[in-house]
């Protein structure tokens, strides 16, 4: 399994583009759903607080402690360690219980693939919980309350489509660029860039929601979770938002869920399209994936909070003319529109080559620039990686 955006460092893909403004349009703001302090008194620093819905009336007799204000609204969040566990059941692939593992099998089975033995990447910090395949504005909205609370970090699931069989489907973020996106955030999380790491599926399959948060407060070691109103985990999904509260709350770490992020519905050739049978007029990645199937980047745009930007990996196939350029589509890292023609594109590899306009085709990609004196010779390389933000 390829390493997340810890590592997408060490790619050629740098790719920059100017970060979204935190005051534009852009950036909603929705209220949160609910949080809680853990009632956990490990270490002496615990205090009792049940889940509150937001907007209900209520009474804060809090000790001094850190206060973070959400959407005009202060919250509370507990900052208190879960206490050890000392085994972790298992379970077969039909669900049944299986053998218990001691501490010392577990640290042998690491939870994340892309932080080193020590598993100490996110030590205290603050987790928003999702699989992330978009980066969209409701996965930046968690991110954004993360760093409220804490030192945000992103735990994103990878390798699903692998485990349950499912048809494969290229990424809508290359991996490559997720890095960028994430820096792009930094105004919405105090200036701060959520780091991304990524859990291996098929470790985590076949845990039962506890054991699966009793080993983000053991083996990682974080503070507290974020998550979405509609988030599943554990084995065949069973558990849900309020179990996560409930659980956080038992192993001593703080927990927001966080209200989705609705989108205005919109409609094709007069008819409402329903996106899938969970789409409740939330922004989603699935919503994303439709938009860009049917080539309408305006609204991919208003569902990213940024331009897509398409990752090609220049290959000795491609041609180049003076103005044009032309590349098969297995140069692809990640996901593109429909095919057609785009105006109004930009080419970047590092830096800003120039506006261009843009032909897909079933098989090509043809970039041709709007200067004709924007590819100079040798612009272009064998290898080298290409973006086209589609405005």
């Amino acid at each position: 399994m390829e390493r997340g955006a810890a590592a997408a460092g060490a790619l050629s893909c740098t790719f920059r583009s100017p970060s979204p403004s935190p005051t534009s349009p852009a950036a909603p703001h929705w209220r949160p759903l609910l949080g809680f302090r853990s009632r956990s008194r490990s270490r002496g620093r615990g205090w009792g607080q049940r889940a509150v819905v937001a907007g209900a009336p209520r009474l804060f007799l809090p000790p001094p402690c850190r206060r973070f204000r959400y959407c005009s609204q202060s919250k509370l969040l507990g900052m208190n360690k879960g206490q050890n566990r000392c085994s972790l059941a298992t379970f077969s692939s039909f669900g049944q219980s299986g053998i218990s593992l001691n501490n010392e099998d577990l640290v042998k089975e690491k939870l994340l693939i892309d932080c080193g033995e020590d598993q100490d990447c996110v030590i205290d910090g603050i987790v928003a919980l999702g699989k992330f395949d978009a980066l969209h504005i409701g996965h930046r909205e968690l991110a954004m309350y993360a760093s409220k609370a804490g030192t945000p970090f992103l735990l994103s699931f990878v390798g699903i489509a692998e485990v349950l069989g499912w048809e494969y489907r290229p990424p809508i973020v290359a991996r490559c660029d997720r890095k960028r996106v994430l820096t792009s955030w930094a105004p919405y999380c105090k200036n701060v860039v959520p780091i991304e790491y990524q859990v291996e599926f098929s470790k985590v399959r076949y845990l039962t929601p506890r054991q699966f948060v009793e080993r983000l407060s053991r083996d990682l070691k974080i503070q507290g979770v974020v998550a979405g109103e509609n988030y599943r985990f554990g084995y065949r999904a069973s558990g849900d938002a309020a179990e996560l509260v409930k659980l956080c709350e038992e192993f001593g770490l703080s927990a927001f869920i966080v209200r989705s992020v609705m989108d205005t519905a919109r409609s094709y050739n007069g008819v409402t399209t329903s996106v899938n049978s969970s789409d409740k007029g939330q922004v989603s990645s699935s919503r994303v994936r439709h938009a860009l199937a049917m080539g309408d980047m305006e609204y991919v745009s208003e569902l990213l909070g940024r331009k897509h930007r398409l990752v090609l990996t220049v290959k000795e196939n491609h041609l180049q003319e003076r103005k044009r350029i032309m590349l098969p589509k297995s140069c692809m890292l990640n996901m593109p529109p429909a095919d057609g023609l785009y105006e109004n594109c930009d080419l970047v590899n590092g830096g800003h080559l120039g506006l261009c306009r843009v032909i897909i085709n079933s098989e090509t990609i043809e970039i041709e620039m709007k200067d004709e004196n924007s590819l100079l010779p040798n612009t272009i390389q064998e290898n080298q990686q290409l973006g086209i933000e589609f405005g």
